[in-house]
Order: C-alpha cells, then structure tokens, then sequence
C-alpha cells in the first residue's frame, strides 16, 4: 500500500511560478514510478510529468516541457513539480500518483492522492 499527500497548490497570477510536492509513504514506495496529473473542469484527467524512484528518469507531456520540471528527493520520498510561467489554461487540480511504470495513461497508475487545487487568474 502506498499513501500520496500533495500540497503547494494556491492561487497565482499568470507568468508566476508554484511547486507541488507530494510525500508518498508505504514499505515499497521506492519500487513505484511516480507521475503527476491534472483534471480541469470538465475534463478528463491529463498526463504532467513522471519520474522513476531509481534512476530519476523523466518524461513530459510535450506541452509542458520547458515550463514543468518534476523532480524527486528520495532521502524524503518527496515527488516535486516545478511550475513556471503558469497560464490560467494551468487552472486545474493536480494528483500525484504511484504505479509499476511512468504510463500517461491514468488508468495505469495504481495509487491516487486527494489532489490539490491551482489557479491561476488572468
């Protein structure tokens, strides 16, 4: 079993920055890739980013490359998101998730946080 708790949501201005950060806990979290998603308002539930606990490989959906960095602190089994140059298109509740692979698709990933909220006003 795996427990996700994300913060560092918030309301910011668009061109500002925030990060999230989301503590996962459980026996054999080191053993699960790592991923961020985001579901607007009437919209499905998205890709972000994911990272592997081992080697710290990345991937990005291509629209948020350059602008999202994820990142991770295994000494804390902290999973972070680096948020640059938000739009308000950005405005969504972003989830962390755990599962076997960095898959983009959400059904892949076995664990779910509770989400936290950004928004980013115009």
């Amino acid at each position: 079993q795996v427990q996700l708790v994300e913060s560092g949501g918030g309301l910011v201005q668009a061109g500002g920055s925030l990060r999230l950060s989301c503590a996962a806990s459980g026996r054999t979290v080191s053993r699960f890739a790592m991923g961020w998603f985001r579901q607007a308002p009437g919209k499905e539930r998205e890709f972000v980013a994911g990272i592997t606990w081992s080697d710290g490989r990345t991937v990005y959906k291509d629209s948020m490359k350059g602008r999202f960095t994820i990142s991770r602190d295994n000494a804390k089994n902290t999973v972070y998101l680096q948020m640059n140059s938000l739009k308000p298109e950005d405005t969504a509740v972003y989830y962390c998730a755990a599962g076997g692979a960095i898959v983009q698709n959400p059904r892949g990933m076995d664990y779910w946080g509770k989400g936290t909220l950004v928004t980013v006003s115009s």
